[in-house]
């Protein structure tokens, strides 16, 4: 079992010593059990850290935020940041290291072990208990999750509130640490896609009238962009800023400047969008889950990236963020890839 009391301590030693500008994790939130996201850079404040199945969000996001802030620094602080990542996570960190977007002397990673078990779906727990005030969550036995429910322990199994994305995983501790709490269990996933397995047993037609129903939801409140670590692009293809329109700006500079997607949430743009993005998130995404957490609409976002995951290994045997070392999927090649999908 993960003691947060030993994440604290670590910390705090960090801080300290000054070796780190500062803690990234998790910490108890406002809306009560919930944790949130922090940056602790006071040793006083390190007692805030917490560890329990409500930290659901991924902190590479933050270290990314954190690297974009430094370059735009006369004189950044140099030393590195500490971050707790969880598995899902640090194959997050592997992905910035294998495209050179950070060294690995620029963070330190505090490993926790999701052990035998994940993170909660809030949407699932509260379905289940939507009018009882929660105290507190905590993991339980094999899996088990148990939240105290209006002073008394009710004890859910994994399938009930855990994340699709925690039921599917089979990497539930970090794959790069610095210091690792908890233990390494290895545990079988639930299912490792049962709605990629739904999707691929549906006619064309089908699989047409299913995303056509579910993007036609979509906002375009980019949310699902603004969370994912990947997403580290300066100018987005969706929403170009390098070219301003201005009151001199002629009719004809304007017609030059390539529009690839219409800000309005029409069927046919969403679809463009997130199929962009989709692939360009191929052989980078981690499933972390992030994109469909904060998803608004509830659109099933990860089922597109668990379908090219899927693929990748198919035909590549590659798992992203597995391994900082190894070249990245578009980087490299072999004589023998498969080449049966080329037309």
């Amino acid at each position: 079992m993960v003691e947060v009391e030993k994440i604290r301590e670590e910390a705090r030693r960090l801080l300290q010593e000054g070796q780190v500008r500062g803690v990234i994790g998790y910490v108890r939130g406002p809306q009560g059990v919930w944790a949130v996201p922090a940056m602790i850079r006071n040793p006083e404040d390190v007692d805030r850290l917490v560890w329990n199945p409500t930290c659901v969000h991924n902190l590479v996001l933050f270290v990314v935020e954190e690297k974009k802030e430094q370059a735009r620094q006369k004189e950044p602080d140099k030393r590195p940041l500490a971050v707790v990542v969880k598995g899902c996570d640090s194959r997050a960190i592997n992905v910035l290291l294998q495209e050179k977007f950070i060294e690995r002397e620029e963070v330190i990673l505090l490993g926790v072990s999701c052990e035998n078990s994940g993170v909660v779906d809030k949407k699932k727990l509260l379905n289940l208990v939507p009018s009882q005030k929660i105290e507190e969550i905590v993991y339980g036995n094999n899996g088990h999750i148990v939240a105290v429910i209006d002073g008394e322990r009710r004890v859910f199994p994994p399938e009930e509130v855990l994340a699709d994305r925690c039921l599917e995983c089979q990497a539930n501790f970090p794959v790069v640490y610095d210091h690792f709490f908890g233990e390494k269990i290895k545990k079988e996933a639930i299912n490792t896609s049962p709605g990629v397995d739904k999707i691929e047993k549906m006619r064309l037609e089908e699989r047409r009238r299913f995303w056509e129903e579910e993007l036609s939801r979509c906002l375009r409140c980019y949310a699902c962009r603004s969370v994912c670590p990947m997403c580290y692009c300066t100018e987005c293809v969706v929403d170009p800023i390098s070219f301003a329109v201005e009151p001199t700006t002629t009719a004809e500079e304007k017609a030059k400047k390539i529009k690839w997607i219409e800000k309005s949430p029409l069927l046919s743009e969403n679809f463009v969008y997130h199929l962009v993005r989709a692939i360009h998130l191929a052989g980078r995404c981690v499933d972390c889950g992030e994109c469909e957490r904060v998803c608004p609409e509830d659109i099933p976002i990860r089922l597109l990236n668990k379908k090219l995951e899927r693929e990748a290994w198919r035909l590549f045997n590659y798992v992203a963020g597995m391994d900082s070392q190894a070249p990245s999927l578009f980087s490299t090649f072999k004589e023998t890839d498969p080449e049966d999908f080329i037309r």
